[in-house]
């Protein structure tokens, strides 16, 4: 077993699954911010005050709003509408190439750890942050 600290582990796999997310979508010149965005939409409509509620844990700190990301979505015409914004047929075809990328991704970072394994350690990440977030 490691003698590293949780953080660095942590930060590393944060890293390195920035990165990976960073390969996949750099095939259509994407972020991950874009594919957040569309994931969720794909999920359902919202406004972009809905979605960045939804994304806020993503945001980094000189990020106020997704307004410009989608945006830029909507120049590729892969979302719609105006006040309320959903996944328009050109962005549904786009999210399942991109689901299938990003599915593959996320076989190969779980590769070699059960199902149980998997589950347990999101529990113990979720108990460390309410821990900190209720103080």
């Amino acid at each position: 077993m490691s003698e590293l600290p949780i953080g660095y582990w942590l930060k590393h796999l944060d890293r390195l699954i920035e990165s990976d997310f960073d390969r996949i979508l750099a095939a259509e010149s994407l972020h991950r911010r874009h594919w957040q965005v569309l994931h969720s939409l794909q999920e359902g409509a919202a406004t972009v005050a809905e979605l960045d509620a939804r994304l806020a844990p993503f945001l980094d700190e000189q990020e106020q709003s997704v307004a410009p990301v989608v945006e830029q979505l909507r120049t590729r015409r892969w979302v719609q509408g105006q006040e309320r914004v959903s996944v328009s047929g050109e962005g549904a075809r786009a999210h399942q190439e991109l689901f299938e990328r990003i599915q593959e991704s996320r076989r190969r970072l779980s590769e070699g750890i059960s199902e149980r394994d998997y589950r347990a350690a999101v529990h113990v990440l979720e108990q460390m942050s309410a821990n900190l977030e209720n103080r």
